[in-house]
Order: structure tokens, then C-alpha cells, then sequence
């Protein structure tokens, strides 16, 4: 038998440490090639982590909760001295293969996609004669997927809750089982948990409704990473802003008849599908909007498609996970992506892949009640748009006054990189579109 450590590897995001949530495995368990043996937290992501060997763990470097560097050992393993050949205590793991998938930038006539070892993105080692796995349709696919490990679903005794939130339980001293989550589809919120320990029967008595005067949460994972970027984005990037209200009623009648068509049966079609889609004809006319400053380079580097990032709020903080090639999907596909892209994101489950590689945003405001704002650039990128609420108002409409619904759209861009000139006439393309659909005939 020899002895073997596993270091934690670098996940894909260029980053030099990762939080260690939740062990899966203990000491003396005896494991399986690439069995799930931790979930680990990254600046953008849950990813779990598969066993790079089968033997047995003979200790865990590494208490749940703890910031780890990667390259830092976690776990030590037992194997016989046939699977430790070729492995020297101490490194880091093999690289695991992935298969690039098929992109719409890409020609009938290339070669198909071929295996390649990338650095370190994943890690554990390939199954022999494993499937590849299924790739998404053409016109949805990644120019970089990934095959990252998600996080399992909850088992019947598992109230579905994310990791931080377990953890938070446990320090607590709060059985999750106890609980009935007040998030989407009963998840389990921080919230549910703080209240749960305030009423537990150890607890100070407080009066019905009050907080605790002071509540202490580590900065840490997504908050730490998005903290960080939206500080060096402010100060790094000029930032400009310019907001133009519109009449969007003839597009929420367009949204409407296109809610009961044949075509978008099932899918989830609504202001920010037509939003996006205006957006990526819009990027088409003033290419300069979809672009990023590289300093080391001192190039201004103008990108030929478009990865559209959607802002979304998550029990884990703000992320924006991007719908690669947006710009070559028809409207019914784009409500389909989108739907999915939120959705992924929301639960926690969105990849690496999914996380970089933007090149323009959207942030829907509106959804707050908000009317505008002046959203600060994500990082690399040149320009955001928000949406703002949908209201009712008294405007201007074929000479006369009538109840019209209105919206006011806002956008930051990067003066370094957008002129206002180009600034104001992709904003007002945008506008035309929502204002009235049929103008986009013109712009195509």
C-alpha cells in the first residue's frame, strides 16, 4: 500500500484559494474513482469535488468552512502500489480530458471538435471508455464547455438549501429538518435559519419582531469576488451613464400575441427576451459597445459576436452568468437560453464556463420596482444596460394624452472605449426597437 495526498486544484478561474463547504467523505471511508468526496466554493461557483484515486482516506487536512490555497493538501489517501504508480505524494492531481463543443461561430467544414488537455480545469482522471457526454444543440452551445461536477440534488431526508446556509445551521446548532423554507420551491434561506436560532429555547427573550442589533458575516466566496471586481471596475473603467424613458406599449402587445402563438408554446417569452435580442441588433450597429480594454496589451479588443450576461440575484450574491453566441439565436431560442441560464444560476448550479467570457450585460432593475439607475460595468466589459419598471403613465401619443406603458432604460459604458456619440445611438437604436418593433426591419 502506498500513501498518496490530493492538493486542491486550480478550478478553471485563474483563482489562488477556494473555500472547502462541506466534506462528503471522513476518515477510514473507503472511496471510488471520481466518487464526490467535498464541495468546494469558488469566487463564482459550487463545484464539487470527485476522488482522484479508489483506496482509502486516511485523514482530512482540512476543516468545512476553511479558505483554502489551491495547491494546499486537503486529504490523504491509501492506495495499493499498482494505482500509485506514476504518482508522486503531494501533487496535484491529473488533468481531466474535456471535449470542446461545437460553436455556431464555427463551419460545416471544420474537423469535429477534438480531446484536449487543458490547465487545470477539472481535474480528476478520465474514465476508460467512459461516454462523452451529450452536448447542448449547436445553437446554444459553449465556445469553452467545461464538463464541471454540479452539486446533487437533496435526498428525501435533505431540505434543499445551499451549502453556506447548512453551515450557517450547523454553527447554529439548527436542524434543517425543522425548518420549511421561505425561498423558491421551499428552499431554505439564511433568513429561515436566524429566526429559527433567535427562537430557539436558549435564546434571549426578544420582543415579537425585533432583530439582533448586529449581525457579523464573513466576506467570503461571491460576495468577496463581486466586492472586489465592482471596486476595481469603478476605479479602473470611466464610467459614463445615459437613460432614455420610452412608450414600450406596442412591444408588451407584441410580447402578449407572442405568449399565445404556436411557435412559443412553452417558453418563457417576456420583456427581457425582446430586450436582449434589441440589444444584440443594436451591438451589430456600434460594434464599439462590445468590446474590453486590454492594458497589458494597450489594445482595445472588439469582439465579433456577442456573450450576453444577465445579471441575477442568488442566495450566494450577485452573479452573471453569459449566453454564449446570443447574438445568433432566434427570439424563441433566446427565451429558451435565457429561461435556462437564470434558472441554473439561480440554484447555485451555474458552471465556470457560464460564469466568464461576457462581453456586454443586461441588469433588470425593473423586477425591484426600480426605474433606473446607474449600473457599474462588469468587469472587462464596456457597456450595461438596465431595464427599469414597466409603468403606466399619462404620455404623449398620436397628438393626444393617454395611459401608455413606459419604461426608462439606463446604461454605463466605458469612456475609454465608447465616445457618447456611440454611447447615445446604441441607447436610442435600443429604444427605437422597444418603442416600436417593426423599426428593427430597418436595422437588419
Amino acid at each position: 500500500m502506498a500513501s498518496l495526498d490530493f492538493a486542491l486544484p486550480d478550478l478553471g478561474e485563474g483563482l489562488t484559494e477556494s473555500e472547502l463547504v462541506s466534506w462528503r467523505v471522513a476518515a477510514g471511508d473507503a472511496v471510488e474513482l471520481n466518487q464526490i468526496i467535498a464541495e468546494v466554493e469558488t469566487a463564482k461557483a459550487l463545484v464539487e469535488l470527485p476522488s482522484p484515486f479508489a483506496g482509502t482516506i486516511t485523514r482530512l487536512h482540512v476543516d468545512a468552512g476553511e479558505t483554502v490555497e489551491v495547491g494546499s493538501r486537503i486529504a490523504t489517501f491509501e492506495v495499493d502500489d499498482e494505482t500509485a504508480v506514476g504518482h508522486a505524494p503531494s501533487v496535484s492531481p491529473p488533468v481531466v480530458k474535456r471535449v470542446e463543443a461545437a460553436t455556431s461561430t464555427r463551419s460545416e467544414s471544420e474537423p469535429a471538435p477534438i480531446e484536449r488537455e487543458p490547465v487545470l480545469v477539472g481535474y480528476g482522471p478520465p474514465v476508460e471508455g467512459g461516454a462523452r457526454p451529450k452536448r447542448r444543440p449547436r445553437a446554444f452551445a459553449d465556445d469553452a464547455s467545461v464538463a464541471t461536477p454540479q452539486r446533487s440534488e437533496p435526498t428525501a431526508t435533505q431540505p434543499r438549501s445551499t451549502p453556506p446556509v447548512r453551515k450557517l445551521a450547523r454553527d447554529l446548532g439548527i436542524e434543517l429538518t425543522s425548518l420549511v423554507g421561505s425561498g423558491e420551491d421551499g428552499l431554505i434561506t439564511r433568513d429561515d435559519v436566524e429566526r429559527a436560532a433567535h427562537a430557539a429555547p436558549d435564546a434571549e427573550p426578544a420582543p415579537a419582531g425585533s432583530r439582533a442589533r448586529e449581525t457579523r458575516t464573513p466576506i467570503r466566496g461571491v460576495r468577496k469576488h463581486t466586492a472586489a471586481a465592482m471596486v476595481s471596475s469603478a476605479f479602473t473603467a470611466p464610467h459614463v451613464s445615459e437613460f432614455l424613458t420610452i412608450d414600450v406599449t406596442p412591444t408588451m402587445e407584441l410580447i402578449a400575441r407572442l405568449q399565445q402563438s404556436r411557435e412559443f408554446t412553452g417558453l418563457r417569452v417576456n420583456l427581457l427576451t425582446v430586450v436582449a435580442k434589441a440589444l444584440c441588433i443594436a451591438v451589430a450597429r456600434t460594434p464599439s459597445v462590445n468590446s474590453r480594454w486590454d492594458e497589458s496589451a494597450q489594445e482595445i479588443v472588439e469582439f465579433g459576436y456577442v456573450n450576453l450576461g444577465i445579471a441575477a440575484a442568488t442566495p450566494r450574491g450577485l452573479v452573471v452568468p453569459n449566453l454564449k453566441d446570443a447574438d445568433r439565436l432566434g427570439l424563441a431560442q433566446l427565451a429558451e437560453a435565457l429561461s435556462g441560464l437564470v434558472e441554473t444560476a439561480r440554484a447555485g448550479k451555474a458552471s465556470p464556463a457560464d460564469l466568464s467570457g461576457g462581453t456586454i450585460s443586461i441588469t433588470n432593475i425593473g423586477v425591484f420596482g426600480i426605474d433606473a439607475g446607474t449600473p457599474i460595468l462588469n468587469p472587462g466589459e464596456a457597456m450595461i444596460l438596465a431595464m427599469g419598471a414597466v409603468r403606466r403613465m399619462p404620455w404623449e401619443f398620436r397628438g393626444e394624452i393617454a395611459l401608455r406603458q413606459v419604461l426608462t432604460l439606463s446604461v454605463s459604458f466605458d469612456h475609454r472605449l465608447v465616445d457618447g456619440e456611440q454611447g447615445s445611438r446604441f441607447l436610442a437604436d435600443v429604444g427605437a426597437i422597444l418603442s416600436d418593433p417593426g423599426m428593427l426591419l430597418t436595422m437588419v
